[in-house]
């Protein structure tokens, strides 16, 4: 494990769980790739501002049971977590928001240069999801 990568994992996870977006912005490369789950690919720190305030409009989130793990060189990280949010407006071509509450693993990838994140890439069973707010 590499120390200093997976702090920077775990202090990103935390900016995103304070809601400390400020943070959160400034873990990353002003060119990181965002991987959407099930969507495009994203560039840039303006890019991924946009899809925060999205998110953070349409859902509330804390992410739980953390478990990060690093290449030794630190070069690429991984995590694995439980999402525990609740559904509040409805996003665009998404089942209607109604204050839903849902329970979802999930996981990321992570390129990591110069101490910052350069690529995120986040995956989720969408499926799943829908089913739970459809409920």
């Amino acid at each position: 494990m590499n120390q200093a990568s997976h702090d920077l994992i775990q202090t990103y996870y935390a900016a995103f769980n304070a809601g400390d977006m400020d943070t959160f912005l400034s873990l990353l490369s002003d060119d990181v790739v965002h991987d959407i789950n099930q969507g495009p690919r994203e560039t840039g720190k303006d890019a991924f501002r946009a899809f925060m305030n999205r998110m953070n409009r349409n859902y509330r989130e804390q992410l739980v049971d953390m478990v990060i793990m690093t290449s030794e060189d630190g070069t690429r990280a991984a995590a694995e977590f439980v999402v525990l949010g609740e559904y509040l407006v409805t996003d665009e071509g998404l089942p209607e928001a109604r204050g839903q509450q849902y329970r979802l693993p999930a996981g990321a990838f992570f390129d990591i240069r110069d101490g910052k994140v350069a690529r995120i890439t986040n995956y989720y069973n969408l499926e799943d999801w829908i089913a739970q707010v459809s409920a």
